[in-house]
């Protein structure tokens, strides 16, 4: 017998019918004898409902307090599942974070795991438990409070208990049916992938595609934790995340990630001397700020400009951080310009390594269709590239025929 780590987001556990599909999809495993860890996320628009009253309750809050309350749908929905499966005959019980326990950071709303203590869950299936339902996105501090991990939560605690368990594989159940080389909802013959590596998909994860958390895709790359990623209503064969060297060959593009929540600011007649970068996003790395494209123009009359791409929601972060350097006088700059009407598109493939002249595919193949290029950014398996927002779902499509990402 080994251990089996399914994990349910909010759509798959979103209604009581809902519940009832997941309870028969364990059962299903259950009685291949497998010892199911089951991760489940909150019901749908859940979390949002609490946080929404905790704001309403006062705009500024106690993050200790905030975790307490927003940690407790995932706690609803890991009950109502339990009680499902035992009306199935089938033994099981719920398991919050703190009884496990997962040990984490004491960074309210975005906690880190640091441990997870595997006695208390080993010790019931030695006793006949079949079935351990994990409240996902929750643990306990060292300082015996409830915390919560953010943004992508229940994925990091699935895969995360996936490594501490040494589980077989970690299926990640959500409304889509794997990964796909881009949203469907974009281009029409998007194609689903058998297999995609970690280094991909992380790229992927982070360049926009919604399907897995970056933390999660970042754990299970440390880890060697295969993760499937599969629909809780079809009953079809996922997408597996897995090492390069599980995969038969490399693709030379795996798929094309698009993101509107980008904003593009330049600041202009910077003063060009060593150290100036430095000055400029060591205030942004001190206020969280996700720097991702930088680009700097040639210098005229000692002076430069210099552009970079954040989050739309850190915006306001990012210019109060620039101004406060500002006035303490460590940067001056004539300007600072902030665009919101910008788009990110991204090419990921791990066949870019070995294969020469991608960049001037993408590159002719946006030209083709006029559509300029604002901010270009490279890694060794991605080409990142800023435009107009208006021309984002024309780029992506241009870019999967291009590539020809329709074809096995």
């Amino acid at each position: 017998m080994s251990y089996l780590v399914q994990k349910f987001g909010g759509t798959s556990v979103g209604d009581l019918e809902r519940i009832e599909n997941v309870a028969g999809i364990i059962a299903s495993e259950v009685r291949k004898n497998n010892k199911v860890i089951a991760i489940v996320s909150a019901m749908s628009g859940e979390t949002n409902r609490l946080v929404e009253q905790v704001k309403q309750t006062s705009p500024v809050y106690d993050g200790r307090e905030y975790d307490v309350i927003v940690s407790t749908g995932e706690n609803i929905t890991a009950g109502l599942l339990a009680i499902k499966l035992q009306d199935l005959g089938i033994p099981a019980r719920s398991w919050m974070g703190w009884q496990i326990p997962i040990i984490t950071t004491s960074m309210h709303s975005n906690a880190r795991i640091l441990e997870i203590k595997t006695e208390n869950i080993e010790k019931k299936f030695v006793e006949g438990m079949k079935v351990a339902i994990v409240s996902g996105f929750q643990g306990i501090s060292k300082e015996n409070r409830i915390s919560t991990l953010g943004r992508g939560g229940s994925d990091t605690t699935a895969v995360a208990i996936s490594a501490a368990f040494n589980a077989k594989r970690c299926d990640i159940f959500t409304d889509v049916e794997g990964i796909f080389t881009t949203d469907p909802r974009i281009v029409k013959n998007a194609r689903k992938l058998d297999k995609i590596s970690y280094e991909e998909m992380l790229e992927l994860a982070s360049m926009g595609a919604k399907v897995l958390h970056t933390r999660s895709v970042e754990l299970a790359m440390r880890y060697d934790v295969n993760l499937q990623v599969l629909s809780s209503f079809r009953e079809k064969i996922g997408t597996l995340v897995c090492r390069e060297d599980k995969m038969l060959e490399s693709r030379m593009i795996s798929g094309v990630a698009s993101s509107k929540d980008e904003a593009k600011v330049t600041l202009s007649g910077v003063l060009d001397k060593p150290g100036i970068a430095a000055a400029i996003f060591g205030p942004l790395s001190e206020s969280g700020i996700n720097v991702d494209m930088i680009i700097q123009n040639v210098s005229e009359n000692e002076t430069t400009d210099i552009t970079f791409s954040c989050p739309m929601s850190q915006v306001s972060a990012a210019e109060a951080a620039i101004h406060k350097a500002s006035k303490k006088k460590e940067i001056s700059f004539k300007a600072c310009v902030i665009d919101t009407e910008v788009a990110k598109v991204s090419i990921v493939g791990i066949g870019m390594r070995s294969h020469a002249g991608i960049a001037k595919k993408m590159f002719e193949s946006l030209a083709h269709e006029n559509i300029n290029i604002l901010v270009i950014s490279t890694s060794e398996i991605k080409i990142s590239i800023l435009v107009e927002q208006k021309y984002m779902e024309l780029a992506v499509q241009v870019l999967h025929d291009a590539f020809e990402l329709d074809k096995v």
